[in-house]
């Protein structure tokens, strides 16, 4: 399959199945084998919270990436803070990140390229690395690029649509709940003689002073059809 044939059957899988893990994986293997000179690339999500989600194309990389993070020092923060490429054509010869570059040369790297990507409050790295000084240079403009890009719009679809399930399911629970809800309302109408505002508000004042769901306060509620509980429910609506 060709490249072009990954990159459309990548951005044609359901966004369920499609988490960040899965998706920064599929973009550090196809940016190495669309770039020349490239030896591995790393990806990674930066602001999605303290775990990161990131991926490595060879497991000596992942060592780079988490010396960068633990120092707040290196291509991948200097993308992040100026919003552009950050590049070293030799680490041999340059004088800049001490600890990543010792570890990048002890790994054999001699060049490295981090891409930053920003879309719609998510930002997303791609890292490419060679084992040849004076190479990568073109990555800023090449293949590389355009994957980036249709990386992080990927994963901008991706969490819009988990966060759409997320509400559906929400969405859901209350139907589910509601009849019960109220059911035990019109039992608090009849106990207390009350309208159905303030038949609801004292099933709520119950489940914030409880830490209970109020679908549960409503079972209760139910279950027991208002016995015993005029003298409760008659302080509560004080």
């Amino acid at each position: 399959m060709s490249d072009t044939g990954r990159t459309r059957r990548w951005g044609a899988e359901s966004a369920e199945s499609a988490l960040p893990g899965r998706r920064l994986s599929e973009l550090a293997e196809q940016a190495v084998r669309c770039t020349a000179d490239c030896c591995g690339a790393s990806s990674m999500v930066t602001d999605v919270g303290p775990e990161r989600p990131a991926a490595v194309t060879h497991p000596d990389l992942a060592a780079l990436v988490a010396v960068q993070l633990r120092s707040g020092d290196g291509p991948i923060p200097a993308a992040l803070e100026r919003g552009e490429p950050a590049r070293s054509p030799d680490l041999l010869r340059d004088e800049r990140w001490p600890e990543y570059r010792a570890l990048a040369l002890d790994s054999g790297v001699r060049s490295s390229v981090t891409l930053p990507f920003r879309r719609s409050g998510l930002t997303v790295t791609l890292s490419l690395y060679g084992f040849r000084p004076g190479t990568l240079q073109d990555v800023p403009h090449g293949p590389a690029r355009a994957l980036g890009d249709f990386a992080v719009t990927c994963l901008v679809r991706d969490r819009s649509y988990r966060a759409a399930l997320t509400e559906l399911d929400q969405l859901g629970t209350a139907l589910r709940s509601r009849p019960v809800v109220d059911q035990a309302c019109g039992i608090v109408m009849h106990v207390l003689a009350c309208d159905a505002d303030a038949a609801f508000d004292v099933l709520r004042r119950i489940s914030q002073g409880s830490n209970r769901r109020l679908s549960d306060v409503a079972s209760a509620v139910v279950e027991r059809r208002g016995r015993g509980l005029e003298r409760d429910l008659a302080a509560l609506r004080n």
